[in-house]
């Protein structure tokens, strides 16, 4: 686990330090992206709506796919935070933008063969649903021009896009006309009509993450190796409970970018009330909420230091990707064993009879699944030879 670490930031503490607390939290969310899939996998016939029925979501279903809610957010913030970093190493724009746009037009191609079939075991498939990795590939393709600006005029239109995209969500364009296809991918989710046997479900709209992957570039000079850390963890902080603030504030006022919370008939459904927010595409409130607490997170692991649970946290986070498909063809083949040997135990589908059961699951694949990730990352950090290894 050590070797990780070691191969991430050889000499220096506070960059060792710094270093892992990205890697860390990053490893933190893809459990939280753990827990949603195995109940989306064995929860199935429970699925939530979005934003969620307060009405007919028991409380720990709620707080379950609520707490997933920091995955995409945080994935394409530290996206745009990691290019910032990979510009340092290298040899500047001209090398991180030829990076992101290969990246990125990689990540499409995942998520079009290998990420799709992971999800519906089907070729040829008859419907390809462009979700949270081809929004990440998409947002890296759009930094690698954005990163030729000024670093103030970047951050002032992710801030506007991020801001105002909520402005846009009345504006809708039929099928046949020339913007609905655009628009679809966009902002406006929903069906592209490909050919008479093949869709695509336009699930992550791309526009406000574009916004969010350029304000994680824009954070990066925070994390240079020239900051010092105190420095850094107090724009954290600031910027954090800023971020939170301004949710609480807009969320009250019930005036901006998301249905109305109201009093609900206990005080656990008004809590959940006001925390139901839109995700798909992610309202200005969406991301307030969960980028405030993932600046805060990253801050809380960076005071943490080289602990055992910070680096195994980290070790997860060293390969994103492969832990990514890694766990969908997993889960996708425990399902159909479950199916072949249980049978359909609830309508049409195989599911537990509880949350709990999501949760035990989630941890016992975590743990399983971790020296194959623990392998993985250290192949990876090991054979910088190996090109296209950095990509995964």
């Amino acid at each position: 686990m050590s070797r990780i670490v070691a191969l991430h930031a050889p000499s220096c503490p506070s960059l060792r330090q710094r270093l892992t607390s990205i890697d860390a939290l990053r490893g933190l969310v893809i459990l939280f992206m753990l827990l949603d899939h195995v109940r989306e996998t064995f929860l199935l016939h429970r699925q939530v709506s979005d934003p969620m029925n307060v009405d007919t979501t028991e409380p720990v279903l709620f707080f379950s796919r609520t707490l997933a809610h920091l995955c995409a957010p945080v994935f394409v913030l530290l996206t745009g935070l990691s290019a910032y970093l990979y510009g340092e190493k290298h040899q500047g724009r001209r090398d991180t933008s030829a990076f992101l746009f290969k990246r990125g037009l990689f990540l499409v191609v995942l998520e079009f063969t290998l990420v799709n079939l992971a999800w519906t075991f089907q070729l040829p498939p008859s419907v390809i649903y462009l979700q949270v990795i081809w929004a990440i590939g998409v947002s890296m393709i759009c930094l690698a021009g954005l990163v030729w600006l000024p670093r103030p005029v970047m951050l002032g239109l992710g801030l506007a896009i991020v801001a105002g995209h909520n402005l846009l969500d009345t504006l809708h364009f039929p099928v046949g006309s020339a913007m609905h296809v655009p628009w679809a991918i966009l902002h406006d989710r929903g069906w592209i009509e490909v050919s008479e046997g093949l869709r695509l479900r336009t699930s992550y709209p791309v526009l406000p993450w574009i916004g969010v992957i350029a304000i994680g570039y824009c954070l990066g000079p925070w994390f240079s190796a020239g900051t010092l850390p105190a420095r850094r963890q107090r724009n954290l902080l600031l910027t954090g409970v800023g971020a939170l603030l301004g949710f609480v504030a807009l969320r009250w006022l019930n005036s901006y970018g998301e249905a109305p919370w109201i009093t609900g008939a206990s005080d656990v459904q008004t809590v959940m009330s006001f925390f139901n927010i839109t995700k798909y595409p992610p309202s200005l409130l969406f991301l307030a909420l969960t980028l405030g607490l993932g600046l805060l997170l990253l801050r809380a692991l960076e005071r943490a230091g080289q602990r055992r649970w910070t680096t195994t946290l980290a070790v997860f986070g060293a390969a994103p990707m492969f832990f990514y498909l890694l766990h969908l063809y997993v889960l996708k083949v425990l399902y159909l064993i479950s199916v072949a040997l249980l049978g359909l135990n609830q309508g049409s589908h195989f599911g537990f009879d509880h949350v709990q059961a999501v949760w035990l699951t989630s941890v016992l694949l975590a743990v399983a699944l971790y020296p194959a990730v623990r392998w993985f990352a250290q192949v990876k950090a090991r054979r910088r030879d190996i090109t296209w290894l950095k990509y995964l």
